[in-house]
Formats: C-alpha cells, structure tokens, sequence
C-alpha cells in the first residue's frame, strides 16, 4: 500500500472556528484555486486546503503509483496532523472539494463517514471520464510535460468569456497548471483511470450539496444529479456562469453555498457584492417545477437583462403571462439550462433559426442577447453570411439591416419574452 504526502497551506480563519478543509482540482493549486471564497469563508471557518502530490506546495517526492483510496488516505492523514495542531482528536470538519478534491471526498466519506459533518462536492463525479481518457492523458503528460494540456484545459475549466474578464485569475490557475510536476500529474491521472465509486453512493448518508457548473463538460451536470440523487442525502445546486472550477470561478456563490451547508447562517445577499463580479447569481437548485423556473428565470435575465425582463413582466396581462410563465418554465427553464451546449452555441442556433423563419422582431432581441453570451460582431456577421447560402440571400440581407440597427443603438425593444 502507498500513502502519498499531502501537504496543505492555511487559507484564513482562526483555529478557534470550525474546520473547513478545501480540495484541488487535477492540475491548480490550493491557492490559485481556492483564495477568493477562503477571503469570504475567514470569519466563519479555519480554511486549511490541501494539494494533491506534485501540486501547489507539495514538492515532495511523488510516489510512484497510487489509488484514489490511497490518496484519500493521504488526505486523512493530512487532516488528522491539523486537528492535532488544533488541539483536537478524531474531531469531525466540513469538506469542500473540486473535481479531483470532490472524489476524494466521496472516497473520505465511504471510509470514516463519522469524520466529516457535511460536503460541498463542486464540479466532480462518482466516475469521472473513463479510462482510456485518463491513461492517454498521462501519457501525453509524461513524454512531453504539463504544458502539452493548457490549451486544453483553458476550454475546460472556464466557462466562455471568464479568461476576458478575469484575466489574472485565469492565468495564475494556468501558471499553477505548467509549474505542475509532471510525476505528480500523471500518477493523479493513473489513478482517476481506475476510479468509480457509482455502485457506492448509496451508502453515503453525509449530508451532501453537489454544486455543478452549467457549462462543465468535464464532469456535466447529468453527472453531479446522479451523484446528489445516488447518496442518501444529497442535493444539486447548478451555478450558472461557471464551468468547471467553481471556486475561482464565482467564489461567492460557493462561499455562500458552503455557510448553507454547514449550517452556520442562512445566506447572504452580500457575497455576491463582495466577490465584485456582478455578473455571478445565487446558486439555483434544479429538482422541481418551481426549482426550474427560478432556474429559468435567472439565465433569462443573465442573457436578456434585467431592464428588458422587467418590461416584459410590468408589461403582462391577463392575456399574455401564462404565455411568459410558459416560455421561462420550458424554454429558458427547460433547454437553456441544459448542459449539452454552452450559451454561445444556443445563440448561434437561435439566430440562425430567427433568421430562417423570418422572426425578425425575436431576431434584434436575440442579436443583443447573443453579444451577452460572448458572440462577437464578427462572429454575427459570419453566421449571417453562412445563413444567406442555407436560408436565402433575401433572409440574409433582411437580417444584416437588423443587425445593422441592433448592435449600434441603446438596447431597446419586445417585450414579448
């Protein structure tokens, strides 16, 4: 049996608070990843993140080859040192893990399930990719380095448009990802390959939040379902703007999410004004009728904007707002908040779909609604361009007009939805 060295770093609170202990992601380190929701979580818990081997500040010797569950006795250990620090024995903390952190979790909780009080799993998975995928991943990382996978992993971890708006946040996790030990990556890949813990869910009965990104494709939100519906207490929570390193990511919406799950007090609306990112919403639960409208609801006003849904909620009637509860329950509720397409994909299809069928009011609301979702001008223009050889040239040049008019003037229009 190998136990690999797990070595953490304190990320803030006093050792006088409650133990939060925080997970890395394959490739970041506890710093990069985990700095900005520590800065939110201080005053409520002692935040001690760990990295995996070859990561962050664990420059040790890297082991050979280990298993998940090796690992996460590593993690044990780990934890086991800080609550001797602390003054405590066999004491009981709250775990918050990313990706390969959250599988470690789940392998924490089958192992010594009295240790951990309540976990917050964010962007992971009971079996995450297969492994084939995690061999030729090692593979590659072994014969030509870490940085082989940065191209990569930038289209994975961010969802569209974070790199143009957190620019210094994307780049210290990248710099994280190249200063990786290439021993270290590829064991942690060996060991992913050989993962799955599906046919053991059941027998976590933890309270459990799996907080997953809407636009991870890594470890999607079919996957994080199956891992809150497969434990015995378990709930999702689907954060819309993220994709699949949450903490980085929307630091508010997790430090909210674990203050929630711990119990500590209910949440406050002041974290989403302290992480200065207004674009970042409240997490959105996605289990019930009345979850998925909420759901709706919000995409609807991160793609159309508050000003434009307010007009068209003040501008119901008796007449027309089944109609609006109707298209955000099942279009903005049901479609645009599947995982399978990123927003800007979903854009591209609407306006391509408006400018088919002639919907030229719907085409200037969604020509708006697109440049929210990350499309470029000229982007539009060349989807417009494709559209006169598939749909006509006639419909082209009507929409060209529209654009012409849309994305130069104050944003403006229907109502409708």
């Amino acid at each position: 049996m190998t136990i690999p060295t797990v070595t953490g770093v304190h990320l803030g609170g006093s050792a006088a608070l409650p133990l939060l202990v925080c997970g890395p992601s394959l490739g970041t380190s506890a710093v990069a990843l985990w700095s900005q929701a520590a800065d939110l979580l201080r005053e409520h818990f002692h935040i001690m993140a760990w990295d995996l081997p070859g990561h962050g500040n664990n420059r040790g010797e890297v082991a050979d080859s280990f298993t998940m569950a090796e690992l996460a006795d590593g993690v044990q250990a780990f934890v086991d040192s800080v609550l001797a620090d602390r003054g405590e024995s066999d004491d009981s903390y709250v775990y918050a893990g990313v990706s390969v952190g959250g599988a470690v979790g789940l392998r924490l909780l089958l192992d010594q399930p009295d240790r951990i009080t309540t976990a917050v799993l964010a962007c992971t998975a009971a079996r995450i990719g297969d492994e084939q995928m995690w061999r030729d991943r090692a593979a590659m990382v072994r014969s030509n380095g870490t940085s082989t996978v940065v191209e990569a992993s930038t289209r994975r971890w961010f969802a569209p448009g974070f790199t143009d708006r957190h620019p210094e946040v994307a780049a210290a996790l990248l710099h994280s990802l190249m200063a990786t030990d290439t021993d270290g990556y590829t064991a942690v890949c060996e060991a992913l390959a050989a993962f799955d813990l599906r046919g053991d869910l059941s027998r976590i009965r933890t309270p459990i939040v799996a907080l997953a990104g809407a636009y991870d494709v890594a470890t999607p939100v079919s996957a994080m379902a199956e891992l809150a519906h497969g434990v015995v207490n378990g709930r999702l929570v689907v954060l819309d703007r993220a994709s699949h390193l949450a903490p980085a990511e929307a630091p508010a919406d997790v430090a909210n999410t674990i203050i929630e799950a711990a119990g500590i007090r209910a949440a406050s609306p002041g974290y989403e004004r302290a992480s200065g990112r207004a674009e970042e919403t409240a997490p959105q639960v996605v289990s019930t009728l009345a979850d998925r409208r909420a759901a709706g609801m919000a995409v609807r006003r991160a793609v159309l904007g508050d000003a434009h849904v307010d007009r068209a909620t003040a501008n119901a009637t008796d007449l027309t707002r089944e109609f609006q509860e109707f298209i955000t329950d099942y279009a903005w509720g049901g479609v645009w908040t599947r995982p399978g397409l990123d927003r800007r994909s979903r854009s591209m299809i609407v306006l391509t779909a408006l400018i088919a069928r002639g919907h030229h009011e719907e085409l200037a609301m969604h020509l708006r609604a697109a440049r929210t979702n990350g499309l470029t001008d000229d982007e539009i223009k060349e989807l417009i361009l494709q559209s006169a050889i598939y749909c006509g040239v006639p419909d082209a040049n009507t929409a060209f007009r529209i654009a012409a008019q849309t994305l130069t003037a104050e944003p403006e229009g229907n109502t409708a939805r």
